[in-house]
């Protein structure tokens, strides 16, 4: 048995709450939407589908694969909506993405690395609402709590959506949940990457998502320099899990009109 770091999580209790919550969301959100879903093919856009397919059925859970030209594990997300049995489309952002790279270049503008990194995040989510928009959907967030903690969420990419199941679970959790769920291991257990570099997450990161989990967690770490960056990490990206800053500005008082 699985010694979780949270030691009162049950995935099968979880999985139960989550499918709740959604039926939940949608009763009082669209309770004749349908849940839209960026398929990746990882484990947090399989558990993500899933769930909704268990709360909604899968005649209410739609797949948008979304490759940037050519996307080498893109067999992994038509092995989820064939083991689903979703309804899906696939959009190539690829001529979106090189024309904004193009007429950037054109306006005499610094195309920067991490402008090309985040910049499909970006043209997904935007494809994801306009595919959502055609069939009057909610959009899902398919983040977890560990990717979050550490910034790895590209703010209006992959870090939006109108519901979010998985912000509140660790890597270590969300595997549990995808095997509670009966989805196939090379999904669950798919090295994590974001399909935005050649590099795995663990690697760009320089420490696993299993010390990251357990640090979340019980706030234990048994390397100072592993604890720093974690700590860096989160507080150079917190402010992509807060709503955005607004003036406080509530028009003038009365004794001004």
């Amino acid at each position: 048995m699985t010694e979780y770091y949270d030691k009162n999580f049950n995935p099968e209790k979880v999985k139960n709450e989550l499918v709740a919550w959604i039926r939940d969301f949608f009763e009082k959100n669209g309770s004749d939407c349908k849940a839209v879903v960026a398929i990746s093919g990882g484990k947090d856009s399989s558990v993500t589908a899933a769930l909704c397919c268990e709360a909604l059925g899968k005649d209410r859970v739609y797949g948008v694969l979304l490759p940037n030209g050519v996307q080498k594990d893109i067999d992994a997300a038509q092995l989820l909506v064939s083991h689903l049995g979703i309804d899906h489309s696939t959009v190539n952002i690829h001529a979106a993405y090189q024309g904004i790279v193009d007429e950037m270049k054109k306006a005499g503008l610094n195309v920067t690395d991490q402008m090309t990194t985040n910049l499909p995040a970006r043209l997904r989510m935007a494809t994801v609402y306009a595919v959502s928009q055609t069939m009057n959907g909610r959009v899902a967030n398919t983040c977890n709590l560990s990717e979050d903690w550490v910034g790895y969420a590209t703010r209006y990419g992959d870090g939006a959506g109108d519901f979010s199941p998985l912000s509140r679970l660790t890597v270590q959790e969300v595997r549990a949940i995808g095997d509670v769920l009966g989805l196939p291991k090379q999904l669950v257990y798919k090295v994590p990457i974001d399909g935005l570099t050649p590099l795995t997450d663990e690697e760009k990161l320089g420490f696993t998502y299993d010390v990251l989990d357990r640090y979340i967690r019980t706030g234990e770490c048994d390397d100072p320099e592993t604890k720093n960056s974690i700590d860096q990490k989160h507080r150079a990206n917190v402010f992509k899990l807060q709503l955005m800053p607004a003036f406080p500005y509530d028009g003038p008082t009365r004794a001004e009109h």
